[in-house]
């Protein structure tokens, strides 16, 4: 069984006459495809989160611009390059859906910064200025740098990478400040900048702040995208079981 995978899009700036475009990233869909989902680009409907998610398996929030800081009560930093309005509305509405819902939710990225603003979180807007660090978080999606992270023991994204220190790869300049309500810390850089977050309650909800897409052939990217499609593959199981024992499709047997 395939599961249902969405992924939320981006759309291109308007300019020379041309068209807005929606678009996700083809490192995504290829890497929910290698782990066994069947991916569908989401275009921005936010009134249609929740229908949405009813019809899918897993959600994807994948990486992109800034979150406009007024959301959670600051002014945009100079250096703040805001994601599309559409776009974050959007995301905003999947990431809430998901976690009410209980949905799979694996989140790359600016995706970890949504999970945390959606539950009321905050974020460093630059971590050069704001933080201050002698690792290199910021570096083009051509040439990833790496650094190392901590995964701390008792988490949920431990259980399937393993505890302990892991390579990444990384291409952020914002990073999580406040924490939102009910999440907690699975990873965190040397300098502290926290990597990874999660919701321990939930069946799926996690977010880390690398790119595993861009991990191909790597053991930690493929068993956390391999994690995210099985819990997706539950979902799926479990809709199916209860689609077979509504009063409908009983009626329908008869």
């Amino acid at each position: 069984m395939k599961p249902l995978i969405g992924i939320g899009s981006d759309l291109t700036q308007p300019g020379d006459g041309e068209r807005v475009r929606t678009f996700a990233f083809a490192t995504y869909t290829e890497a929910v495809r290698r782990a066994g989902g069947m991916p569908v680009v989401i275009t921005p409907q936010e009134e249609n989160a929740e229908e949405l998610l009813a019809r899918l398996d897993g959600l994807l929030l994948a990486g992109g611009d800034d979150f406009d800081p007024r959301v959670y009560g600051e002014e945009p930093h100079p250096s703040t390059e805001l994601m599309d309005p559409g776009r974050q509305s959007n995301d905003l509405a999947l990431a809430r859906a998901a976690r009410k819902n209980g949905v799979p939710t694996l989140g790359v990225c600016l995706g970890l910064q949504v999970m945390n603003v959606a539950a009321g979180g905050s974020l460093i807007q630059d971590i050069d200025s704001q933080h201050g660090t002698e690792i290199n978080h910021v570096s083009p999606s051509s040439n990833r740098g790496r650094h190392v992270i901590e995964v701390l023991s008792g988490t949920g994204l431990a259980a399937i990478v393993s505890p302990g220190q892991h390579d990444v790869n990384s291409s952020h300049h914002q990073a999580v400040k406040g924490i939102g309500a009910g999440l907690r810390t699975t990873a965190r850089a040397m300098d502290g900048i926290v990597e990874g977050l999660e919701d321990p309650s939930h069946p799926f909800y996690l977010g880390v702040q690398w790119h595993p897409e861009d991990m191909v052939g790597e053991k930690s990217a493929a068993a956390l995208f391999d994690a995210f499609i099985e819990a997706a593959r539950a979902r799926a199981r479990q809709r199916r079981e209860a689609t077979e024992l509504s009063p409908a499709a009983a009626g329908r047997a008869e």
